[in-house]
């Protein structure tokens, strides 16, 4: 059960239900997550716009997935890693891909630089070396890629804070860390 109310349709005031009805017609559903957000509409609304600002730049979606499913298994987060095994399906990614995502690596050469570069984020809290830094550039991304990888550890760990300092209940199909 989570620790932080979910707000629902049922009891959120007019900027909430404003928020989740945008959520839903753009989803057709409305993650927990984002319900445990919106108890906090300005906090939604950054996340909201940071997440689909992100989403339009150079990083394909499919290596978005791999850095999230990597992160929510460093990071320990069952709703994050039940969520982008999920998403990562849909957005084409196998299951040996995902296990690989999940190990720290991937299958393709250059998208495992990229979650690579992304643990070592976490781990070292953004103190990456001049030859990670390296290793990303020799792997064909650029300073703009880079940036977008920096950005995307940092949504994922905003919401692997959220998944886990709320305990919100799991609204996709369960994996297990």
């Amino acid at each position: 059960m989570s620790r932080i109310t979910m707000i629902t349709t049922d009891t959120a005031n007019n900027e909430q239900q404003a928020l989740l009805a945008a959520i839903q017609a753009k989803l057709g559903m409305t993650p927990n997550f984002l319900k445990v957000f919106a108890n906090s509409p300005a906090a939604l609304r950054a996340f909201l716009g940071l997440h689909s600002i992100a989403g339009e730049g150079s990083l394909a979606a499919a290596t978005r997935e791999r850095i999230a499913l990597s992160l929510a298994q460093q990071n320990t987060c069952e709703y994050c890693l039940s969520a982008h095994t999920a998403i990562g399906r849909k957005a084409g990614l196998a299951a040996d891909e995902i296990a690989a995502n999940r190990a720290g690596t991937s299958t393709d050469a250059q998208a495992a630089v990229a979650v690579k570069l992304a643990r070592s984020l976490v781990a070292n809290m953004g103190e990456v070396t001049t030859a990670e830094l390296q290793e990303a550039r020799a792997a064909g991304y650029t300073d703009a890629d880079i940036v977008e990888i920096i950005t995307h550890v940092g949504m994922n760990i905003l919401t692997n804070m959220i998944g886990k300092a709320s305990h919100v209940d799991i609204d996709f199909p369960k994996v297990a860390l």
